[in-house]
């Protein structure tokens, strides 16, 4: 099989509270990856703006844009100077009281790819994210760029099976999930290890029982209040169709640019024939919420 490979960047930062100046060190980064041969960019989830789903205040939903706002246009001013894809995520204002957290996939002159809003939404202590994102209602889809064809799914997606087998059953060689994910500081010691290492398990488990290779890029530092909130960990990283973790950021600042062989999707899935070896006869209960053990509906 011949090499296909595709450079992807991950940019993994520190967010502060000015937007436009979390939208230029976003853009400085964009520039810097794309420098070292990326084509594909993939920023972290709610990368302009902290994460504010920290508390229940009607005043974030200001923080909301339209898709032909500063982000979006920023972020696309830049991929078509740099001549590359971006993964890019934004608070998105649809209407009036309706709001969603989404990604744009821009092209490298620009153009908007496509667009996915986060379906899974999280309401737990500190990610209290039902307030203020309406479920998505595009469905699960793969964008065609240039150089792969790319899926997307946002941060709670990510501990949903279903989710990655949706997309990929859509031709994705590459799902990327920007996150923002993290440790209630009080909980880290006892559970801080563990914590992390679900979180890649799961992701590289997409990897490999869809054959494809999975981007997950998560922020660094700590937002809220000194005595709380939360303390992103970072350690993004991109996992090969055979889970292989081919590199990793740590808990700092960092631009990743990761060269993948797209041929690897194609040895993966002749060896472990997940696809081919399916019951899709066997599979409708999926649609349920729950079973009784005993089979009766």
């Amino acid at each position: 099989m011949t090499q296909h490979s595709l450079k992807v960047g991950l940019i993994q930062t520190r967010v502060a509270l000015d937007k436009s100046a979390n939208l230029e060190k976003t853009a400085l980064a964009i520039r810097d990856a794309a420098g070292r041969g990326a084509t594909l960019i993939c920023l972290q989830e709610l990368f302009a703006t902290q994460y504010f789903c920290q508390t229940e205040d009607a005043a974030f939903f200001d923080l909301a844009e339209p898709l032909d706002g500063p982000t979006i246009t920023t972020i696309s001013r830049v991929a078509k100077e740099c001549r590359v894809s971006v993964v890019t995520p934004v608070f998105e204002k649809r209407a009036p009281g309706v709001y969603h957290n989404s990604v744009v996939m821009l092209g490298p002159t620009g153009e908007r790819l496509g667009l996915y809003r986060k379906m899974h939404i999280p309401d737990d202590p500190l990610f209290m994210e039902k307030y203020y994102f309406t479920p998505g209602d595009l469905g699960f889809t793969t964008f065609q760029t240039p150089t792969a064809n790319v899926g997307t799914l946002i941060c709670w997606d990510q501990w949903y099976p279903e989710a990655a087998r949706l997309t990929a059953m859509r031709g994705a060689e590459v799902l990327t999930y920007p996150t923002a994910i993290g440790w209630h500081p009080a909980e880290k010691e006892q559970y801080g290890a563990a914590q992390v290492s679900a979180w890649q398990t799961m992701q590289r488990s997409h990897a490999i029982a869809n054959g494809v290779f999975v981007i997950a890029v998560n922020r660094v530092g700590h937002e809220g209040p000194a005595d709380g909130g939360i303390e992103f960990w970072g350690h993004s990283f991109v996992a090969d169709p055979f889970g292989v973790v081919l590199a990793q950021a740590g808990q700092e600042e960092e631009t990743l640019v990761v060269d993948c062989d797209l041929s690897r999707q194609e040895w993966v899935r002749r060896n472990w024939p997940f696809f081919r070896d399916r019951r899709i006869d066997a599979y409708g209960d999926l649609t349920q919420r729950f079973l009784d053990p005993s089979g009766r509906r």
